[in-house]
């Protein structure tokens, strides 16, 4: 009989242990590298915002992976995961980065610009339902990542199922929102991720897997 310790293969996570993983993953560009740090230094009460570092080459993999070539981003922040599939783009890849900040996205489009990416990336600062309901309704996204306002995941993503291409990939940021999606009396942000998590899992236009990548990561792809 299996004993429950030797069932349980998750890691102790440590900062020495978090550190191996980075050290073992392809390293930030120093433009990658500068935005991370610039955004701690000038936003350090929302910092949080920014996809962890180990997500920006998952992205990139990812992209390059399936040959993206349409991207939407849903919630831009400073615009780190953004640069990050934007780099793994060909030139004539082109990626919509949804947002309502334009202080926020500032930061990001220097980044951009300083990378050589600033063309692929089309900014649209709007509340994001209005701008992934005025896209082409016909299938034609390889590539969505969604980490943005937590209420609106499951508005989210019934805009963009429809717009995949067949084998186009969901990834969908937060889904274990700090462990809180495990409390049966959650509310608000967490409440609205458990009834996201229901809801990817019950879509049968979609297979899913979910990660403990960072704050948790799912990664759908279109049937």
């Amino acid at each position: 009989m299996t004993s429950p310790a030797s069932r349980d293969k998750r890691p102790l996570q440590t900062a020495e242990l978090y550190r191996y993983v980075l050290d073992h993953n392809p390293p930030l560009d120093p433009v990658l590298r500068d935005l991370v740090e610039t955004t701690h230094a000038r936003f350090p009460d929302r910092a949080g915002l920014q996809s962890a570092q180990e997500q920006g080459p998952m992205l990139a993999f990812l992209a390059r992976l399936i040959g993206a070539r349409r991207v939407v981003e849903v919630g831009t922040f400073t615009g780190f995961s953004a640069l990050a599939m934007a780099q793994a783009l060909p030139e004539d890849g082109t990626l919509i980065a949804c947002d309502i900040s334009e202080e926020w996205t500032d930061l990001g489009r220097e980044a951009w610009a300083r990378a050589g990416v600033a063309d692929r990336i089309d900014l649209r600062l709007a509340p994001a339902l209005d701008t992934l309901r005025a896209l082409p309704a016909e299938e034609g996204i390889d590539l969505a990542y969604l980490d943005a306002d937590k209420e609106n995941y499951i508005a989210y993503w019934e805009e963009l199922v429809p717009r995949m291409r067949p084998g186009g990939l969901i990834v969908a940021d937060n889904v274990l929102f700090h462990g809180e999606v495990t409390d049966p009396e959650a509310t608000g942000a967490a409440a609205a991720i458990r009834a996201f998590n229901d809801h990817v899992l019950a879509d049968d236009r979609m297979e899913s897997i979910m990660l403990t990548v960072a704050d948790g990561v799912t990664v759908a792809r279109r049937l």
